[in-house]
């Protein structure tokens, strides 16, 4: 994976092997930041990444000059690897190891961005519970956003607070958003 844009543009970063992982591509991050550039500051946003896996989405958005980011997994050798690239690279990236619904039960912090990239074989009913918990917890801000990234092989349109989808190759972004 490499970093699309910002202070470390064009770095590959090597994941281990050996972690339960399937990173955005390049080319569908890049078309998602593209999105997110037309709409927000960098600098001015705060960041939940969750099932944050490799940190990718993370170092784009630290590249890209986030100071608040918060990357969530349950996995401890996906939270080592965030916090030695993190450290590597002097990112501001906060990491919980945490199962994300239960994160989501107990957090109180608001964020502009929500990303959430969760296994691609989750339930229908599994991929619904994130927006649920984003918004009955109230962790957005008010011009706030939530991405849920899934195989095109997943429609989410009626799931409530629904906004819109856009997809890139076998990738699926669906937004959401206050009605």
């Amino acid at each position: 994976m490499r970093i699309i844009s910002g202070q470390y543009k064009g770095r590959r970063i090597t994941a281990p092997k050996k972690l339960p992982v399937r990173p955005t591509t390049d080319m569908a991050k890049e078309s998602l930041f593209n999105i997110l550039n037309n709409q927000y500051y960098f600098d001015e946003l705060s960041v939940l990444d969750l099932f944050a896996g490799t940190g990718n989405i993370s170092y784009e958005f630290a590249s890209r000059g986030t100071e608040y980011i918060t990357a969530v997994d349950e996995n401890f050798g996906c939270i080592k690897f965030i916090n030695e690239t993190a450290d590597t690279f002097n990112m501001n990236i906060t990491t919980v190891k945490s199962d994300v619904f239960k994160f989501l039960e107990k957090i109180k912090q608001k964020y502009t961005i929500i990303f959430a990239d969760p296994p691609y074989d989750f339930t229908l009913e599994s991929f619904s519970k994130i927006p649920q918990l984003v918004f009955k917890s109230n962790l957005l801000e008010e011009n706030g956003l939530l991405i849920v990234e899934h195989s095109k092989h997943t429609n989410l349109s009626e799931v409530e607070h629904y906004s819109h989808s856009k997809s890139y190759g076998g990738n699926t972004f669906s937004f959401f958003t206050f009605l």
